[in-house]
């Protein structure tokens, strides 16, 4: 059983979390500047990466996803979707947590959809959940920046890189990414 107090700071931190990202809404201006930032690290780190890119039908790319917890986590970012290489929309990535974590880190995240069917359906839903919605190949990046055959010809393949900090999740499962208006 959780204490009142415990349960009162948890409850503090989750509202904490949850507001202090959507206190800094970016402008379309700063979030297209920082997805182009990190598309150029992106392609440096991930050797086939401009090659998948030139690939996909869409990729959406959220430049800084903040996550930290204390019991209770969450994560939030925003970014854009691409279609031949043009901001087509902007999202908001988001995820809460419980349980056995601490501490706080920032990723970048990049999501190519490989075929229309997978960004039609992104495209269409109304709060895309990955791992409900769709499944997210997540693509593990070896020596040289290259990426397993098998993940490469997945319909929907993830990315996260540039990790900072002193939590240590990759994962996709459970991010909703919702449409924003900007």
């Amino acid at each position: 059983m959780i204490s009142p107090l415990i349960r009162s700071t948890l409850l503090s931190l989750a509202v904490v979390l949850f507001t202090l990202p959507a206190a800094h809404a970016a402008s379309k201006v700063e979030i297209n500047a920082n997805v182009k930032v990190a598309l150029a690290a992106f392609y440096k780190e991930v050797k086939t990466g401009k090659e998948l890119a030139a690939k996909a039908s869409g990729m959406l790319v959220f430049p800084e996803v903040y996550k930290a917890g204390f019991g209770v986590g969450g994560e939030y970012g925003e970014g854009a979707l691409l279609v031949r290489g043009k901001t087509v929309a902007y999202y908001s990535t988001a995820a809460a947590s419980i349980g056995l974590q601490f501490g706080a880190q920032v990723k970048s995240q990049v999501i190519l959809f490989m075929t229309s069917k997978s960004l039609k359906q992104f495209r269409n839903s109304d709060g895309w959940e990955a791992g409900v919605d769709g499944s997210v190949a997540v693509a593990t990046v070896g020596v040289g920046g290259e990426i397993d055959t098998k993940t490469a010809k997945q319909p929907v393949i993830g990315f996260i890189f540039s990790n900072k900090g002193l939590m240590y999740n990759l994962t996709f499962e459970g991010g909703k990414m919702s449409k924003i208006d900007r």
